[in-house]
């Protein structure tokens, strides 16, 4: 038997965690090589990078599809557990589940709107790490479009499983996450990045001094809600307060949910500069400044050097 694709894996893998119990990873992927009876040579084929093996790129593909649409959740790290839709998708759709499938799911279209945003211009800590799923455009496609393609999936299934993981940290693992954001950006560089949440510091949870002496400061807020408890104006208007009883005048207000329009025209309308950062911006910081993330491959693409040539 010929190495599947990566849609007709999909519900093979839902299928195999149907039990709910939890199971690793590496397991379903040998569960799945074991199912489609792949010989040895098949088993140990490699990707052209020669970093992973082809079933097992393709399984992992399967998994961020069916993760992304909200069927199976990650519980820790390299485990697998199917989701109440993901049971209710095995019961309506007993023959197969593929991309078709997948659309029908409100995550999976969030998912997929993600991967057609431009991020050409920011700097990228991920590049691509799988093949590239096909599509009926590939094979008009150059090999720097593929890759911009691969580099666009992969950057959104990364931005929505980090963004699912910082909804799983404890209210200060959060902030310690925020801080740790900061400081990879650069901010406190010549002075500091704090944490104060915990000394009771109301309404500041983190203070970044940007010189030695701490007189250039700006004060932050981290917030780790649900997309469904959005941060309204009275929150705006209470950081706000918690500022200019600091004499302050510039804050940056982090949260992994979304900001309301009242929520955006007070942070307008005060006199301090507040930032405002929702989970879609916090997640993509969060890759591109390489937090709790980690660039597995790179790929180098070369072209003819005319002038070289022209100069013999």
């Amino acid at each position: 038997m010929t190495i599947p694709d990566f849609q007709s894996l999909m519900r093979p893998v839902l299928a195999a965690l149907a039990d709910g119990e939890v199971r690793r990873s590496r397991h379903v992927k040998d569960a799945m090589v074991e199912q489609f009876e792949l010989s040895a040579e098949e088993r140990a084929q490699m990707l052209p990078s020669g970093r992973q093996r082809t079933m097992d790129n393709r399984v992992g593909w399967a998994t961020t599809y069916l993760s992304q649409a909200g069927l199976i959740e990650r519980p820790q790290r390299g485990q697998l557990r199917i989701s109440p839709a993901g049971r209710e998708a095995l019961r309506r759709f007993p023959e197969r589940i593929d991309m078709k499938v997948l659309e029908t799911y409100p995550e999976y279209l969030a998912f997929r709107d993600r991967t057609r945003i431009s991020t050409s211009d920011e700097p990228s800590a991920i590049t691509p790490t799988t093949s590239v799923p096909e599509t009926p455009e590939l094979d008009r496609a150059t090999p720097s479009e593929l890759i911009e393609r691969a580099r666009r999936t992969n950057r959104a299934a990364v931005e929505g499983e980090v963004l699912k993981k910082a909804l799983t940290l404890s209210p200060t693992g959060f902030e310690d996450l925020v801080i740790r954001l900061l400081e990879a950006m650069g901010y406190g560089r010549a002075g500091s990045v704090e944490r104060t949440s915990a000394t009771g510091d109301a309404g500041v949870d983190g203070i970044i001094s940007q010189d030695p002496l701490g007189l250039d400061r700006i004060y932050v807020q981290a917030k780790r809600y649900a997309e469904d408890r959005p941060i309204d104006r009275p929150r705006i208007h209470e950081f706000a307060g918690a500022l200019l009883g600091k004499q302050g005048d510039r804050g940056v207000f982090i949260t992994t949910s979304r900001f309301t329009q009242g929520a955006h025209n007070e942070a307008d309308r005060i006199n301090a500069r507040i930032e405002l950062i929702d989970g879609a911006k916090l997640a993509q910081l969060l890759v591109v400044y390489g937090v709790g993330v980690q660039t597995e491959e790179t790929v180098v693409l070369y072209g003819l050097d005319e002038d070289f040539f022209e100069s013999l």
